[in-house]
């Protein structure tokens, strides 16, 4: 066997998260080792991307898929990659990468695959990533009917805090408020808008140190 065929790796991690904590490049790394080893190839430069890779035009967010392509280029050899979905799971980002003229290998699915079997899968992972959204949207739809609270539970416990600490303040505003706007009415204060006038003609602010209108008497008659 040949064991002195060039070859390109290039790793992708999906979040910068994944890019500073190295998680999935070593297995990543370790997965392309081990297919040059038994395949006979020589790992001339490994590329690592950290980029998202969703969407068809996701090469021109990737330097360097870019650069790995041209590095494959000049020594006229492949670019590996561990499994295809580092290439991407959209097939017509797969299908323009195999206008550049550089085969792909992919070493979950071993040396001898051919860009048409190439595009099946990449065919399959794009149905699957669809059909998981579908089915995800379904789950949630179906949740939310049942009453569940959907999202981060830590974000809704401090928005309930949030909203629980404004209705307490509101109604202690309100018991203090209550006793003006009932000498008001005794004094011939009938409608909200006298209510109102009363209240400002006294330096009675409003809870957010503004002047009376009938809404905001209203809102305070509402708690009491």
């Amino acid at each position: 066997m040949t064991t002195n065929r060039p070859l390109i790796t290039y790793i992708r991690v999906s979040t910068s998260q994944q890019g500073r904590s190295g998680l999935g490049i070593e297995a990543q790394q370790h997965t392309l080792r081990q297919f040059a080893q038994a395949e006979g190839f020589t790992i001339e430069r490994e590329f690592v991307e950290v980029e998202t890779g969703k969407g068809s035009d996701a090469l021109d967010r990737r330097p360097q898929l870019k650069a790995a392509l041209a590095a494959a280029r000049k020594l006229r050899c492949a670019v590996a990659v561990a499994k295809l979905d580092r290439l991407s799971r959209d097939v017509h980002f797969v299908s323009g990468l195999m206008a550049h003229k550089v085969p792909f290998l992919v070493a979950e699915l071993g040396p001898d695959v051919d860009p048409f079997v190439l595009h099946l899968f990449a065919a399959l992972a794009e149905k699957e990533r669809a059909l998981i959204s579908t089915r995800t949207r379904q789950a949630l739809a179906a949740a939310k009917a049942r009453g569940v609270l959907l999202g981060n539970p830590r974000l809704q416990a401090a928005r309930r805090s949030a909203v629980e600490a404004v209705t307490v303040e509101a109604d202690r505003f309100a018991a203090n408020v209550l006793p003006i706007i009932r000498a008001a009415q005794k004094a011939g204060a009938t409608s909200l808008r006298d209510i109102a006038a009363a209240l400002n003609a006294r330096g009675v602010a409003t809870a957010r140190g503004g002047q009376w209108h009938a809404k905001s008497v209203a809102n305070v008659l509402g708690r009491a």
